[in-house]
């Protein structure tokens, strides 16, 4: 089963109260592809560089099987970068630069094998780029997965309104749940978002983990306790990679399934934090992943005898 990840492939600065990461590799794309590359290795991404991003990163993601032939180098050009520095609670940012570059002249060219890609995973970019990328598609994927940010919501709500008409997915914050819904209720909120057309939701609470929605059904997985967050930047692409790496895997779209996608996805998620940028995303194996996710099955499992309450 293929997948396509249309996103960001970029560079970070991070300031942390337990050190700094000097520039380093990130983005969207990057993370979602190296999180999802541990389960399924028929990924493309499609992305665009400037002519100072490094071939020898390129060459890495190439060896956890993902397809580099859709990101696109612009000569002469220079590669999204953002700065940013964390508060002590690790739950606040305050961004210290962001250079859009090439990405301001994104225009996504999907290459022939990425338009039969059977799910397909939208990064946050506009919502015109994520339509233009869904208009491309040859037919219509098993899944689609949108992610979006208060940011477009504040500027471009009719077309991101029309791009949630054609996803099955999306996957947001808290905070842009309700921003979207206008509602506080986070159940009244996957109401409202549920009639604008994804037929599935998952709301990320960060350190107090994350929610899946299907109609009435419910399912909550509770972040990881960590000793240490060390840095916490990419850890919803991460999630998000982990999640459709595990769907794809089963090649079901059952919210049976889609349940253990957000457990993969939560052990993922919590790999990254636990190092600055991609480092512990290259460096985990399958060994790590299965002792992580049972480390998520002891956290909720329990017996109990109702009969005797």
């Amino acid at each position: 089963m293929s997948l396509l990840i249309v996103g960001t492939v970029a560079f970070d600065e991070l300031i942390t109260p337990w050190g700094e990461s000097g520039r380093i590799i990130g983005g969207s794309a990057t993370y979602a592809s190296l999180s999802a590359a541990n389960f399924k290795n028929d990924i493309s991404i499609v992305s665009i560089i400037g002519e100072d991003f490094p071939e020898a990163k390129l060459e890495l993601m190439r060896k956890k099987g993902i397809d580099t032939s859709g990101i696109k180098r612009v000569e002469g050009g220079k590669t999204f970068f953002w700065k940013g520095k964390y508060h002590q609670d690790m739950n606040t940012r305050d961004s210290l630069e962001t250079e859009l570059n090439v990405l301001a002249d994104f225009d996504p060219i999907l290459p022939e094998k990425a338009k039969d890609a059977e799910y397909l995973m939208l990064g946050n970019l506009t919502p015109a780029v994520q339509m233009k990328v869904l208009k491309q598609m040859k037919q219509r994927p098993k899944l689609v997965i949108m992610d979006t940010m208060n940011f477009w919501m504040d500027i471009a709500m009719p077309e991101l309104k029309e791009v949630l008409k054609e996803v099955d997915l999306l996957t947001i914050n808290d905070e842009e749940a309700r921003q979207l819904s206008g509602e506080h209720s986070l159940l009244k909120a996957a109401r409202k978002i549920f009639t604008m057309g994804p037929k599935y939701l998952i709301i990320k609470k960060g350190e107090h983990g994350a929610m899946l929605f299907y109609g009435e059904q419910k399912f909550f997985c509770p972040a990881l306790p960590l000793e240490e967050v060390f840095d916490p930047t990419g850890a919803g692409d991460t999630f998000a990679g982990g999640f459709i790496g595990q769907i794809v895997r089963e090649d079901d779209i059952s919210f049976k399934t889609m349940k253990r996608g957000v457990i993969y996805g939560s052990a993922m998620a919590s790999f990254c934090v636990e190092e600055f940028g991609t480092k512990k995303l290259l460096n985990i194996s399958a060994k790590d992943i299965h002792e992580r996710v049972m480390q998520f099955v002891d956290l909720v499992d329990f017996n109990i005898n109702l009969e005797n309450n």
